[in-house]
């Protein structure tokens, strides 16, 4: 049987990105130590307070079918935190609960585009952006962030693209460059935007790993809440990545049509997980500065320990990962990652991952703890340092 065209061509016909990361865990399926920094997932658990209060709504009774726009307490605590967080009046009609942020960039994309409508995002990505893209049946257009200007994007490449598109998906802070946009960039972004009747589709999963300085959503710009859907996610604020929680905020006739597609795809989010998000969202700062706590300290040393080393790395102020520069080696960042992993047993993500404007470069995980952190370091740069001698 002939299976769709759509999801034949899921991943553009080649890698979706995950090859190293797949390598890594068979790895230590066969019983290899292998010191893993590729993906974003927490080194702690969720904090038991949430479980508790997620047993005891599933105890209580909650396991039943959710509403599907996500609950009337959830929606409204999602719109207080928005609201609180950017000034822009929120409220629940502008929130739909989806599950995970993944989902949201999927329900976004079916919002802004028709089959075979041009979709931007900007490159350096997360690696599903473009699977996800082709998922909701438009096409994926990278529009490059150069290494040289600091991965700020730039008006000039956009408008030479933006004619005729449907969407542009943007995400500061950025993964995998851990680079704030700044209100200059995010200003020309939307000018670009409305000048040509786009959907800004703002990815801000890492608002809560800002290291320096403040996080700005372009919705708090003029005009911005009236063509951008924000995705938001408790997977990194409050370590609940297999809770599968998020949301997109945006205007209120986007968000009933984006109901409508829950309806007819997820059905919802179970409702001991929305009442453990509600929990969580309500628990107040400590809680959050907890979980972030490890990344912000791990950020600031592995910056210097990669400094010390004489290693370049991207300069970032935000999230669980950094980005450094491995040109010097004449070894592509798929290569020295591979060799990295048969050689040292240390698992990163090649840039390659995540386009072609990072290539040359690996995005570090800071997600074990910071002993095996900083030896890990140590070897990476001992690895680079023999290479670069190989080399010149």
């Amino acid at each position: 049987m002939k299976l769709s065209h759509r999801i034949e061509m899921l991943t553009g016909g080649g890698s979706d990105g995950w090859d190293i990361f797949r390598k890594a865990r068979a790895m230590v399926a066969s019983g290899i130590d292998v010191t893993e920094l590729t993906i974003g997932e927490h080194d702690r658990r969720t904090e038991p307070e949430i479980l508790e209060a997620m047993h005891a709504s599933a105890m209580g009774g909650h396991t039943g079918y959710a509403a599907l726009p996500g609950t009337d307490s959830l929606r409204d605590t999602v719109a207080a935190r928005v609201a609180e967080r950017t000034g822009v009046p929120t409220t629940r009609h502008n929130v739909v609960v989806v599950p995970g942020g993944q989902a949201g960039l999927f329900a976004a994309h079916v919002a802004a585009c028709d089959p075979g409508d041009d979709a931007l995002f900007i490159d350096p990505y997360y690696a599903t952006y473009p699977g996800t893209i082709r998922g909701a049946g438009a096409v994926p257009v990278p529009v490059a962030a150069h290494a040289e200007r600091g991965f700020q994007p730039e008006a000039r490449e956009l408008e030479a693209v933006a004619a005729g598109a449907s969407s542009l998906l943007i995400n500061s802070p950025n993964n995998p460059t851990g680079v704030v946009y700044t209100r200059d960039t995010l200003e020309n972004i939307l000018r670009v935007v409305r000048a040509n009747d786009l959907w800004l589709i703002s990815d801000e999963v890492y608002d809560t790993q800002v290291w320096d300085g403040t996080h700005l959503s372009p919705r708090q710009l003029s005009g911005g809440a009236e063509n951008t859907l924000v995705i938001g996610s408790l997977s990194k604020s409050h370590a609940m990545t297999g809770s599968r929680l998020g949301w997109i905020v945006g205007p209120e006739d986007a968000i009933e049509h984006i109901i409508n597609l829950t309806t007819h795809t997820t059905y919802g989010v179970p409702g001991f997980v929305q009442d453990a998000g509600e929990f969580a969202l309500t628990a107040g700062q400590t809680l959050e500065d907890r979980i972030a706590a490890p990344f912000r300290r791990r950020h600031k040393a592995a910056k210097a320990q990669l400094a010390g080393h004489g290693i370049r790395f991207v300069p970032s102020d935000a999230s669980m990962y950094l980005m450094a520069d491995i040109r010097p080696t004449g070894l592509s960042g798929d290569a020295f990652a591979a060799r990295l992993l048969e050689e040292r047993h240390i698992a990163v993500m090649p840039g390659e991952s995540f386009g072609q404007a990072a290539a040359g470069h690996l995005r570090i995980a800071l997600t074990v703890d910071d002993v095996r952190l900083h030896t890990a370091l140590d070897r990476l740069a001992d690895f680079y340092f023999s290479l670069t001698r190989t080399a010149a």
